[in-house]
C-alpha cells in the first residue's frame, strides 16, 4: 500500500517504521525543527530523525499550505496514516486519498479525545488505557474507530506509558490496513454520552500539595514531563519530584505538610497518610535518590508544601 504518513514526536515513531517494514511510504510530513531541549539549538523531530535513517522523502511543515497540498497529491498515496502529528488537516486533505485519513489515537475513545489522554488516564487513576485506529474528521478526535487494543495503567509513568502504547499503536495500525483497504474494517461511531476530554496538562496541576491525598500526589508524579514537571517546597526549597511510591500500613508516616526520614528513606505527609520520596531534583542541581538527598538535611524532620 502506498502511504503517506503524518507525525511529529517519539510516540509517532514506532508506527512509522512498523510502516515502513510493510508498505510503500511515498511521504514523510513532520513539524519543522524546533528548539525542543533546554539548549536554543534547533534539532529534528523524532519522526525526520527516523525518516532520513530509514532513508524516507521528508517534508517539514506546520499548515497546509497550496505548496504542501501540491507535494501531497504528487505523492499519489492510498491513504494517509497520522500519528500526533500536530495540524489540523483541511477538507482537501481529508479526501485526497482514496482510502482517507486514519490516526493512531492514544486512548480507548471515547474516552479521552483530545492533546493530553495518556496523562490524563493517569491522574484520573483509570485500570487500563490504550490506542485506538480512527478517522479523522473535523471535530478534535471525534471520528469514528475500526479497532483498538488495550493496556494497563497503574504503576507506569507517562513516559513508559507513552512507549508502550507507541509500540502498541504501531503494531495495531500495521494489522488494522489491510481490513482498511479491502473495505472488511468495521467502523464504530463514537457514543457521545461516555466522551471524556484530555486538555493539555496545565503545570499547575502538577504541583504537590500536602492537602491533597497521598495517591493524587503520586499520580501526579507518575503523569509529570519536562514540560510539566511535579515540584513542591520541601524545607524551604523548591525541588522536582522525578519518582514516588505509595507506603504500606506499617511503614513510618508524617502527619500533613511535614516530612519525615526513617532508616534513609523519606516520607511526605499528605491529608489522609503518606506517600515515600524516591528521588527528585532540586533546582540547580542534578537528579538524586531521597537517600542521598536527606542525607544533607540537618534534621530528620521538616515541612513542605505546595509550590505558589
Amino acid at each position: 500500500m502506498r502511504v503517506v504518513f503524518m507525525g511529529t514526536p517519539a510516540f509517532a515513531v514506532p508506527s512509522l517504521r512498523k510502516l515502513a517494514a510493510a508498505h510503500e511510504i511515498a511521504l514523510v510530513l513532520t513539524r519543522p525543527d524546533a528548539v525542543r531541549s533546554r539548549g536554543k539549538k534547533l534539532e529534528p523531530s523524532p519522526v525526520k530523525e527516523a525518516a532520513l535513517e530509514l532513508d524516507l522523502p521528508v517534508m517539514e511543515a506546520n499548515r497546509m499550505t497550496p505548496e504542501v497540498l501540491d507535494t501531497l497529491r504528487a505523492a499519489e498515496p492510498e491513504i494517509f496514516c497520522v500519528a500526533a502529528y500536530g495540524c489540523i488537516l483541511p477538507d482537501e486533505v481529508l479526501t485526497m486519498a482514496p482510502l482517507g485519513c486514519v490516526n493512531v489515537h492514544a486512548s480507548l475513545l471515547p474516552r479521552w479525545r483530545g492533546a493530553a489522554p495518556i496523562q490524563r488516564s493517569i491522574l484520573e487513576g483509570d485500570a487500563e488505557t490504550g490506542v485506538s485506529i480512527m478517522r479523522i474528521g473535523h471535530g478534535v478526535d471525534t471520528g469514528a474507530y475500526c479497532a483498538q487494543a488495550s493496556c494497563a495503567v497503574p504503576g507506569k509513568s507517562a513516559d513508559e506509558l507513552t512507549v508502550e502504547l507507541a509500540e502498541l499503536g504501531g503494531d495495531l495500525l500495521v494489522s488494522t490496513l489491510p481490513a482498511i483497504a479491502d473495505g472488511s474494517a468495521v467502523w464504530t461511531e463514537q457514543d457521545e454520552s461516555l466522551v471524556t476530554h484530555a486538555a493539555k496538562i496545565a503545570k499547575a496541576e502538577l504541583r504537590l500539595d500536602p492537602a491533597a491525598g497521598a495517591l493524587e500526589n503520586i499520580r501526579r508524579v507518575m503523569a509529570s514531563s519536562n514540560a510539566a514537571p511535579a515540584r513542591c517546597v520541601i524545607a524551604g526549597k523548591p525541588v522536582r519530584v522525578m519518582r514516588a511510591a505509595a507506603v504500606d500500613a506499617v511503614s513510618p508516616s508524617a502527619v500533613a505538610g511535614s516530612f519525615t526520614v526513617k532508616g534513609g528513606r523519606v516520607y511526605m505527609g499528605c491529608a489522609d497518610g503518606s506517600f515515600e520520596l524516591i528521588s527528585i531534583k532540586p533546582d540547580g542541581k542534578r537528579e538524586m535518590d531521597a537517600k542521598s538527598w536527606a542525607a544533607g538535611q540537618r534534621e530528620d524532620d521538616g515541612a513542605w508544601g505546595c509550590l505558589e
